[in-house]
C-alpha cells in the first residue's frame, strides 16, 4: 500500500489548460494532487504530529483545516499566543504555509468591559478579528447566537426548494 501510494505522489507532471491555451509540462515534486480521493487523508497523517501543548488550548483539525480554541483566563494569553507560535513554527519545519488572508480571530468573551486584546500577527500581517466565521458549515459568531446560522440555512434550503420546484416543470 505505501509503495502504491509513494508510486502515485512519485515523478508528476501536469499542465494548465484554459481555453484553447495550454501550459508547458511541469513536473511537480511536493504536495498531493488536488481533488484525488486520498489526498485529505494524507494531508491528516502528514500533520498527525501538529498538536497543541497546553490544556487550555485545543486544535482542531479537518482535511486542511486548522482551527486554535484557546481559553484565556485571568487575562493571561501567553497560552494561547504560544500555541499560535508553536503551530507557526511546525508549519515551517514541516514546509507547510499558512495563509494569513485566509485566518481571521474571533474573541468569545461576555464581560461588560472586555480588555481589548493587541492583534495575532501571522507571517508579518496582523490578522483580521471577526464578528463571526464558518466552522465545518456552521457559522460561529461571537456572541454564540445562532440566527446567523438560521438564516443561512434557511436561505439554503429555500434556494434548493426553488430549484427543486422548476426543475420538475
Amino acid at each position: 500500500m505505501c509503495s502504491w501510494i509513494t508510486d502515485s505522489l512519485t515523478d508528476r507532471r501536469q499542465f494548465v489548460s484554459l481555453g484553447t491555451h495550454v501550459s508547458d509540462l511541469q513536473h511537480i515534486s511536493t504536495g498531493s494532487p488536488q481533488g484525488c480521493v486520498l489526498s485529505p487523508l494524507l494531508f491528516s497523517l502528514y500533520t498527525n504530529g501538529c498538536t497543541s501543548g497546553h490544556q487550555s488550548v485545543k486544535l482542531l483539525k479537518f482535511a486542511d483545516d486548522t482551527t486554535l480554541i484557546g481559553l484565556i483566563s485571568d487575562g493571561d494569553e501567553s497560552a494561547y499566543r504560544g500555541e499560535i507560535d508553536r503551530l507557526v513554527s511546525w508549519c515551517s519545519m514541516n514546509n507547510l504555509e499558512l495563509n494569513s488572508l485566509k485566518t481571521v480571530e474571533m474573541i468569545v468573551d461576555f464581560r461588560k468591559d472586555p480588555a481589548p486584546l493587541p492583534p495575532v500577527i501571522l507571517c508579518d500581517s496582523p490578522v483580521t478579528s471577526a464578528e463571526s466565521f464558518r466552522f465545518l458549515g456552521t457559522t460561529i459568531t461571537k456572541k454564540l447566537k445562532w440566527e446567523q446560522n438560521i438564516r443561512s440555512l434557511t436561505k439554503k434550503a429555500q434556494q434548493r426548494m426553488y430549484f427543486l420546484c422548476f426543475s420538475s416543470l
